[in-house]
Order: structure tokens, then sequence, then C-alpha cells
């Protein structure tokens, strides 16, 4: 077990900065996730902190020892690859001891070592097969088995999952969050699946264009995102966004000349500190708005564009204001193409967003 830590880091490759001066402290035991884009830089980080890139500047510590310019092999680091990287000539049994014997451990200490980590990964009836007969899902209980063995400080994962069929990942989600908190070890792991992070990680790190945009609990960057980009990367469907302004008067949200909403009074208080005259980005998430068929106070009306059956839930997506809503409903509300329904925003958990500097600008 460890802390990590990673000290204004910077990376380039030609004139492109990979990493635009990145810090974060990682717990002892904690199980961080970097999410983003293809792109963000969330791989080259974890190359860093493995040891495989080296950075242009700043530091990375693990356990308080600075470890920037050492090899790999000497960072007490295990890594489990988006390829397998499993030697094909081998049993599953020798895979998993393959790490041990390069050390020369002591063949008693590698036979108990392999028969533990082939148990907790279920894995222990198929120490005699070789890959070429193992599922997906197998092969990646080997790769990361060979992790395990080893018993590292801290465990780097990149992408693991991203092979597997989707039922398979989301079993292999459940097994690698009870895994690591089994073990305690302190774990690193890139994922550009959003649903991944949100349902594995204590925190999440999201990066877009080298920077990081926001490190938080998955509460944190769900309910309280810090700009527009990590209110539009992370829940699925995404955040819904309306361009607007709030009155001089501080009574309605503009959206229009002719289009406006009344702010609720258990907003006031949440706009309170948002300027007026200012183009703004109003986000709401697809839960937050309510639909019904009939006028009621509050609610607005609101054309039915198309309807996403999803068996326990309906998306319902609206035109309104000239913006593409989506809403989400129980499975027997019914709506049809082209139908005028009436829908209310919950404001009281809805964002506003600076619109040049896409900051948010409430809690």
């Amino acid at each position: 077990m460890a802390t990590v830590q990673v000290k204004n880091l910077i990376k380039k490759f030609d004139q492109n900065i990979a990493i635009n001066n990145t810090s974060l402290d990682i717990e002892d035991g904690m199980f961080m996730v970097f999410l983003g884009p293809s792109g963000c830089g969330k791989t080259t980080t974890l190359r860093c902190i493995a040891g495989l890139e080296l950075p242009d500047s700043g530091q990375i510590l693990i356990d308080g020892e600075d470890v920037t310019n050492l090899p790999p092999s000497a960072r007490d680091i295990a890594m489990v690859f988006q390829q397998y990287a499993i030697y094909p000539h081998m049993t599953v049994g020798e895979n998993l001891a393959f790490p041990l014997k390069a050390v020369r451990t002591p063949k008693e200490v590698i036979v108990q070592r392999v028969n533990e980590a082939a148990k907790k990964l279920h894995i222990e009836k198929l120490l005699g097969r070789k890959p070429g007969k193992l599922s997906g899902g197998e092969m990646q209980r080997v790769a990361i088995g060979r992790a395990i063995v080893r018993r590292p400080k801290v465990f780097l994962m990149d992408e693991p999952l991203s092979n597997l069929d989707a039922k398979l990942r989301t079993e292999m989600r459940a097994e690698i969050k009870r895994l690591q908190k089994d073990l305690n070890v302190t774990t690193i792991y890139v994922t550009h699946d959003q649903l991944e992070a949100m349902s594995m990680a204590d925190r999440i790190a999201i990066m877009y264009g080298g920077s990081l945009q926001q490190n938080g609990t998955p509460s944190d960057v769900y309910d309280r995102p810090a700009n527009l980009f990590v209110a539009g990367f992370i829940g699925s469907p995404a955040m819904n966004f309306i361009p607007c302004r709030i009155s001089d008067d501080r009574t309605t949200l503009v959206f229009s000349e002719s289009s406006r909403m009344t702010i609720q009074p258990a907003a006031k208080t949440r706009f309170a500190n948002v300027p007026t005259g200012r183009d703004l980005i109003l986000g709401v998430r697809p839960e937050d708005i309510s639909l019904r068929k009939d006028h009621q106070a509050e609610y607005e009306e609101s054309e039915v564009y198309v309807v996403e059956p999803l068996g326990a839930e309906n998306i319902v997506d609206l035109r309104y204001v000239g913006s593409a809503l989506k809403v989400r409903t129980l499975p027997t509300f019914s709506a049809n193409i082209g139908e005028i329904l009436y829908m209310r925003i919950d404001q009281s958990r809805s964002h506003l967003f600076d619109s040049e500097s896409t900051l948010a600008l409430t809690g």
C-alpha cells in the first residue's frame, strides 16, 4: 500500500502538450480513476507514473519517495494493460508465476501466491490451461492475477475491460472493485467510460486537452460539476444545456425575447450570486425534468421529438426554445412523436455556467 503524488507534471510530444501542469494526491488504499476522452492525457499520466514515459518536468512520488527518474522495475508497481499481454505458450499457472520466477522467489512462496491469486479470481480450475482455451474474461483475470502475485505498492490499470462485451464488463467491474477493497491496494485505473468510473471509483480525475478539469468523488463530479465539459461528460444521458440570461430584476431566466421562465423560489438562493446581463448556459439533468400531459403552473409547453424506450425507463427527447432536451421517465409514461407535453425543470438541482469561461457559477 502507498500514497502517490503527481506534482506539476508536464509532458510534451514534439509541440503537443499531452499533460499540462497536472497535480494529484492519491491516498493510501484509494481507487482513483482517470477519466476522459481519447487524447486527453489520462494514459500518458499513467505511463509516467509507471515509468514507461519520462515527464518533461514535474515530480512523481510513491510513498514520499521521488521516483520520477527511476525505471519501472524500481517503483514497486504492477500494471494491467488494455491488451491482456499473457504468454500464449505458458499455462495459466505459469503465467501467474512468471513475475515471481523472474525475481528468483522461492518455489514454495510462488505456489502459495499463485494459489491465493487464483482463488481470489475464481480461476483455480484453469491453472493447467493455456490462453488459447480461455474466454476474454478469463484471460483478463489471468492478467490481473499476474499483477496480484507481485503484491506491489500500487496497481495501474489501463482500460483493462475495453475488449470485453457489455455483460462481461459489468461483471468484471464489480469483481475488480471488490478485489481492490479486499486487497486494500492503491489503484489507478484509466477509462473513457464514465459508467465504469462512477461505479468503481473512490475519486475521479476528469481530464480534457491534457489538463485536469476536476478531481472529486463520483457524487461531487455528478452533482457539482466544475465546468461545462465535466457536466456534459458525466451522466448518461448527458446533461441538457440551454443558453439563457438572468433578468435584471432576478425574477426570470431569459431564453429569448419571447421565451422566459420564472425562477422558482427554491432556486433563488442557488442563483443569487450569478451575475445578470451575462450570457449563461442552464444545465439540467434528464432526471430533473418532469413531464405532464396537461398544463399546470410552472410547466412549460414542449414538443416530443422522439421517444427512446429502454425497458427500465423511457428517454423522451423534447424540443424547447430551440434546444433539444432529454427527459428520463418511467417506462409506463407514454408519448408520441409530435405530441405536445408540459415539462417542469427542477431549478433547485439545475446549474448555471458562464458561456465564455464555461465555469460553473452555482455550487
